[in-house]
């Protein structure tokens, strides 16, 4: 499911970061951002992908 959400995240940047943190003001950041350029949105999505896993990683203690 990972790899599914980076892939989405570089493709359709916001169905990656809805996957990921669902509705609310990231997923606007992120729509934002796309509508300005794809590389910005995808940018983003990525790093909000990364993110989030990095937080799940240490919520279960493990890196």
């Amino acid at each position: 499911m990972k790899i599914f959400r980076f892939l989405l995240g570089l493709l359709l940047p916001p169905v990656g970061v809805f996957l990921t943190v669902g509705v609310g003001p990231t997923l606007l950041i992120n729509i934002l951002l796309t509508l300005l350029g794809w590389l910005p949105g995808s940018i983003h999505a990525v790093w909000v992908i990364a993110k989030h896993e990095e937080q799940t990683n240490a919520e279960r203690g493990s890196y």
